[in-house]
């Protein structure tokens, strides 16, 4: 094991609180995660961390090599990447994570053709419908719709998403056919809703002629993964509420039709978020290019279609 090696593992270990997470997240066990600690700990003749059976806390001296870990990890990064920028050459893993409708319709189709572009990179793409955090998660760059709570975190915009109230002809036939947002609290219209733990009350944001409004819509059914919500309202069970691209082929042959078309959902953001270290690296930056440039255009083809 190398000396760096220990030292990239202590910073994973700090910044996820465990050994085990630290291990998972570098692809180790914790038996090698926790022997490189104490190589390092006994390099430095210090200890780094304080162990219980159900806790683990950095030592005062723990916390001071941190900082300065992070800061020689960075130097050596840029320096790597400069190299690699030089000879046009990029390498290594790439983490990335995304909505699931995003990573599932615009980026995964992409990601082969990268790979077969830059032999030498590997892509985890990592799908999930709930926040991600890039620190603790150990990525590279995540896409997100919405908007970012971090605001240390670098976005790079890539267009404003069109998204629509739709639901199944056989929902309307049975619950009638709102016009408005007012019409889906007044007349009870089942609503489907993406939670995940930690999310607070669900509302919807349409656009009225008085301008921009919240409505508290409700529901029975709630899931943490989008493409459930689109199955549900496929089989006649309610209203989702659904950026354009997810369900344009639905809306095109008539198996969901749009509601509540006197006030639109309001577009939402589509970014990229990743930190000034993470840029630095050449295959970060160039898949990022490569995603943007051609899901900007897919996205705005599939709004045609509302």
């Amino acid at each position: 094991m190398s000396h760096l090696d220990n030292i990239r593992t202590f910073v994973r270990v700090y910044e996820l609180g465990s050994m085990s997470s630290a291990g998972r997240d570098m692809r180790v066990s914790p038996a090698v995660t926790s022997a490189r600690i104490s190589q390092l700990e006994e390099y430095l003749s210090v200890r780094l961390f304080h162990r219980t059976t159900r806790k683990l806390t950095p030592t005062e001296h723990g916390n001071v090599f941190y900082g300065g870990a992070c800061e020689a990890l960075a130097a050596l990064d840029t320096a790597e990447a400069q190299v690699i920028n030089i000879t046009d050459n990029p390498r290594g893993s790439l983490f990335v994570a995304a909505p699931l409708g995003v990573g599932r319709r615009l980026i995964a189709p992409l990601v082969p053709i990268f790979l077969a572009k830059y032999s030498e990179v590997s892509v985890r793409l990592r799908l999930t419908d709930r926040k991600v955090d890039l620190t603790t998660e150990g990525l590279d760059l995540a896409f997100f719709l919405g908007q970012p709570e971090d605001s240390s975190l670098l976005i790079r915009k890539i267009a404003d998403v069109e998204r629509v109230l739709c639901a199944s002809p056989s929902y309307i036939a049975t619950h009638g056919n709102p016009t408005s947002g007012e019409d889906l609290i007044t007349d009870g219209h089942e609503c489907l809703s993406l939670r995940f733990t930690g999310a607070s009350e669900f509302q919807w944001g349409l656009t009225t002629k008085d301008g921009p409004k919240r409505y508290s819509v409700s529901g029975r059914y709630e899931s943490d993964d989008g493409d459930v919500l689109t199955d549900w309202a496929l089989d006649g069970h309610g209203i989702t509420l659904k950026p354009v691209f997810e369900v344009a082929e639905y809306l095109k042959d008539g198996r969901l039709v749009a509601v509540a078309t006197d006030t639109p959902p309001e577009p939402v953001q589509m970014a990229c978020l990743f930190t000034h270290r993470r840029l630095q690296d050449p295959k970060t930056r160039l898949f990022m290019e490569f995603v943007i440039e051609r899901i900007a255009s897919v996205v705005k083809a599939d709004e045609r279609v509302a």
